[in-house]
């Protein structure tokens, strides 16, 4: 189903994590100056929350601060090309989304980025998504939907927050579990997407819940459904997608922090150990959990195993559904 080439480049980004030994050249100073953190997705969105919750117990633990620059567009691509392309020195990180490691190595090779050029620090969060409609749109339901989409083909449409990414995905699963045509419209992350949806210019999104929620508690933005095997506490109301009559259906988006391919062993092992320690903080974990998340920590061999998993599973989807690069 794959090309061996795309299972080389996953291959050698495992390996670059399987490789994290302890270094003898050591490091003992590090860090000495700032740390920037590109995050891939504009302010406002998931990514972007969850890692500025992470910020003060970071910075405290590594007596350095942490630089947040976020640099959104092109499914994750322009910020994790920066990153890939930075000194691996352990200054420059990464924010990765799931797309851009699991979805774009399978859309040919004119990405601007190579996986390989990454190595996994650790699994920052899971976050489920949910299928929202405009106030001006009269479905309410997963079924009102299908019905809503199939007395007009092709003419509605479900923004999403850019192309390649696991709400993409998302969106475009949805679509072909329930059998109808709709037009998918990327845009430059979730809030920009929201904005939409909100002023009615697109009837339907997919979004995350940390950036959706208080609207749709608001009553501003109808939730359809989320996609995620089992209900969110913070969303209780909300069926899921199975719930509302869509055998099998089950998403999660999420993000890891990653640095360039050839930063000191030491150093990726040090930044584990301070986002790890930070995701297992009591108050942070209630904080990602009140946005809908859900904390996430791995050691760097574990991010790159579930980063081969999720690789397979979305490439199956790709595949099926023609998704192609743009």
């Amino acid at each position: 189903m794959f090309h061996s080439g795309k299972n080389r480049i996953l291959a050698a980004l495992a390996g670059a994590a399987l490789a994290v030994l302890p270094s003898q050249a050591g490091h003992a100073a590090y860090p000495e100056q700032l740390i920037k953190i590109i995050v891939t997705f504009p302010p406002g969105g998931s990514a972007d929350i969850v890692i500025r919750a992470l910020e003060p117990l970071v910075s405290a633990d590594l007596k350095q601060g942490l630089v947040i620059e976020n640099r959104a567009g092109a499914g994750g691509n322009i910020g994790m090309t920066a990153v890939a392309q930075a000194k691996p020195d352990g200054y420059t990180l990464g924010v990765a989304p799931a797309g851009a490691l699991t979805v774009n190595p399978h859309l040919g090779p004119t990405m601007p980025f190579d996986p390989k050029d990454l190595v996994p620090v650790t699994l920052l969060a899971e976050i489920p998504f949910v299928l929202v409609a405009s106030e001006k749109v009269p479905a309410r339901t997963v079924a009102e939907t299908i019905a809503l989409a199939s007395a007009k083909p092709g003419e509605l449409s479900i923004g999403h927050g850019g192309n390649s990414t696991a709400m993409h995905l998302t969106a475009a699963l949805f679509a072909q579990k329930a059998g109808v045509r709709m037009g998918l419209v990327p845009y430059r992350g979730t809030a920009p997407a929201t904005v939409d949806v909100l002023a009615g210019h697109v009837p339907f999104a997919v979004l995350d819940i940390p950036a959706s929620r208080q609207l749709i508690l608001e009553g501003k933005l109808n939730a359809i459904g989320v996609s995620s095997a089992r209900r969110i506490p913070s969303l209780s109301g909300v069926p899921t997608l199975v719930e509302g009559g869509i055998a099998g259906f089950e998403a999660v988006g999420w993000f890891g922090l990653v640095a360039p391919a050839g930063t000191p062993a030491d150093i990726v092992a040090r930044l584990n150990e301070a986002f790890v320690k930070a995701l297992k903080d009591p108050s942070v974990i209630e904080k990602i959990q009140s946005l809908g998340a859900e904390p996430a920590p791995t050691s760097p061999e574990q991010f790159a195993r579930f980063i081969q998993s999720e690789s397979a599973k979305w490439g199956k989807l790709v595949s099926e559904a023609g998704i192609k690069a743009n």
